[in-house]
């Protein structure tokens, strides 16, 4: 192996640089009179006091002879205020503190042959690191690789790990976006953890937020307010400036974010979180840029694939070339398979589920088969029209979900479905996710059936610790179980190290009669969808999926996949008694949860609660 496949090091016009004879630093600071660079040695060490040279456009640089990686450094605006680097590599004193110089070429990886994996393949397993384990770091995430793999996860994707205030957080209030949280290690023990992931045929994807930054220790206000566009309000503050004068500078910031990770981390995919709460209405827009400097930079030498979160339902983001080809990104989390699988097996109707409570079958039978079950139509709960029309989409651009972070921390008391529906409901609903041709998602513990709740946690200082406990209570207020003040009380205060704790894995559950048992039938069902179905995938074009109703709650999805052969499912998501008399659908039985007889005659009557799936060959040529 070279030298130049052993160290990734991605440049970047801003932050800590080591360069031959000591540490180019950079800030852009335009609001800023002055710019003093703080630079100690090693901890204990006092600071010495270096001014900057203010260049054009607001820059600050400075190149300091003999600082080197270890470093300690803060920049100090205007004689006053001590910041760390926004763009640091490593935070070891969490967001207020000092950053520390990191060299990336220090590391040596040893996974020059990986290349990644077609999209097809995909299979994801959403973790948050901190509570994924008891020792709740990257280390621990790798000890644990082995167990995913076994189950059939092709792909780790973690929870945000940027540096985020204090010593818990989902991820989504990150400040320094460069810096992943000393809490879980330093940036070498997640590389170590991908270069692992790597070795087992793991692809690693990493969730980024570049919608906000969070409420604690975000000091970019004082010296660079052109980041933030005060005329566009978000629920987390004001909206990131990628229209306005300075624009080109923040969205080369979050660009060159984005190829961080996937450069020096080895990062095989990025999950951008809630696109539909940025405001830009440039032509290109911020997310064409960053999607095509990521297939021109590491998505020209390996499989890159870009996930998004977007509520809005567009496809523009999400079209392909004439050959299939993802033009900007890959794929979107489908909630909408979600809502409408949720209110089925929980009966739910309340916030946004009741766009989906009074037809949750026929929403489920057309998200399954075109994508999007909202596709322009008037939204109630919204009060607007919501998505477009994407049948013409290919299965893959949806990831599909029974759960994830948000599903169940949104939840008042971070309840997981294991805790909310009977067992043959739950057995039903991972049948169908798990082997539709879009690709899957599984939430830590969900392949164990942990029972584990996932409240939100945080842990902010007092005054903002407090308003956040506060209106989380008040945000449920309007929900019929929670107009009693006594009872929104019991919601979990997010930042009690409690609610943290009871969200962390108990890895004893996979070992109990249940454990077993789920994580058995999870298996199986990957195993058989390796085995069948991701090698008809490749080639499926858009309107692949049909899908029909019948009489007592049964749906029917006809895919035609890539080789010509056409995947079925014959499902009955509740219903009781017998359901109608129907014709089985022809083809090889690949599963079903109600296994028929041997050679019965007759016609099929879909129990309920019942998923059977079934496969009819391409014809040979």
């Amino acid at each position: 192996m070279s030298r130049r496949d052993a160290v990734r090091k991605h440049i970047m016009p801003f932050g800590a640089e080591v360069v031959p004879g000591g540490v180019r630093f950079r800030l852009w600071a335009p609001t800023a009179e002055g710019i003093d660079l703080l630079l100690a040695g090693r901890p204990g060490e006092g600071e010495t006091v270096r001014p900057m040279t203010r260049g054009d456009g607001g820059w600050f640089e400075l190149e300091a002879a003999g600082a080197g990686a270890g470093d300690r450094y803060r920049f100090r605006v205007d004689g006053n205020l001590a910041v760390p680097d926004p763009a640091s590599r490593h935070q070891p004193q969490d967001v207020h503190g000092p950053s520390q110089v990191v060299d990336p070429e220090a590391f040596s990886w040893g996974d020059a042959e990986w290349t990644g994996r077609p999209w097809e393949e995909t299979v994801l397993y959403e973790l948050h690191v901190g509570a994924f384990t008891p020792e709740g770091t990257f280390d621990a995430v790798r000890g644990k690789l082995d167990h995913l793999r076994s189950v059939g996860v092709t792909a780790v994707a973690l929870m945000p790990v940027s540096d985020f205030p204090g010593r818990r957080n989902w991820g989504y209030d990150g400040v320094l976006l460069f810096a992943p949280d000393a809490g879980y290690g330093r940036p070498e023990d997640l590389k170590r953890l991908v270069e692992a992931a790597h070795r087992r045929g793991l692809m690693v994807f990493l969730d980024v937020v570049y919608n906000h930054f969070g409420p604690e220790g975000n000091y970019l206000h004082r010296y660079a307010g052109r980041f933030f566009d005060p005329s566009h309000p978000t629920p987390w503050g004001d909206a990131i400036n990628f229209t306005g004068p300075g624009s080109e500078v923040v969205r080369s910031f979050f660009i060159h974010n984005a190829l961080y990770w996937l450069e020096e981390f080895h990062l095989d995919g990025l999950r951008l979180d809630a696109v539909h709460a940025m405001r830009d209405d440039s032509d290109p827009s911020f997310l064409d840029d960053l999607a095509r400097a990521v297939a021109a930079g590491p998505g020209s030498r390996r499989h890159v694939h870009l996930v998004l979160e977007n509520y809005a339902n567009e496809v523009h983001p999400l079209e392909r070339s004439a050959d299939g080809t993802p033009l900007r990104y890959t794929a979107q989390w489908n909630d909408d398979v979600h809502h409408a699988l949720h209110c089925l097996i929980t009966g739910e109707a309340e916030g946004y589920y009741a766009d989906f409570a009074p037809d949750p079958l026929r929403y489920l039978g057309r998200g399954l088969a075109e994508g999007f079950a909202w596709q322009g139509e008037p939204s109630p709960y919204r009060g607007t029209s919501r998505g477009e029309a994407s049948a013409h989409l290919p299965p893959g651009a949806f990831v599909n979900f029974l759960q994830n972070h948000d599903q169940i921390g949104n939840r008042p008391f971070g309840d997981r479905l294991t805790t909310l529906v009977p067992e043959a409901a739950l057995e039903a609903a991972l049948a169908v996710l798990l082997l539709a041709p879009s690709p899957p998602l599984l939430f830590m513990g969900e392949e164990f059936a942990c029972r584990r709740p996932f409240p939100f946690f945080c842990d902010f200082g007092p005054d903002l610790a407090r308003a956040v406990t506060e209106g989380r209570r008040r945000e449920f207020k309007r929900f019929t179980r929670f107009n009693d003040p006594a009872v929104r009380a019991r919601i979990p205060d997010p930042n009690a190290a409690g609610t943290f704790a009871a969200a962390v894995l108990d890895w004893d559950a996979a070992a109990g009669e249940t454990g077993r048992r789920r994580l058995s039938r999870v298996r199986d069902l990957l195993e058989l969808r390796r085995r069948e179905i991701v090698p008809r995938l490749a080639g499926t074009g858009g309107h692949a999926g049909r899908f029909r109703l019948h009489d007592r709650g049964v749906l029917e999805v006809d895919w035609t996949l890539g080789d010509g052969s056409r995947l079925l499912l014959l499902a009955r998501p509740g219903g009781e008694g017998e359901g109608p008399a129907m014709a089985a659908p022809p083809g090889r039985v690949l599963a079903a949860t109600h296994p028929e007889e041997p050679g019965a005659a007759g016609p099929l009557r879909p129990a309920p609660w019942s998923v059977r799936w079934s496969l009819v060959e391409a014809a040979a040529p």
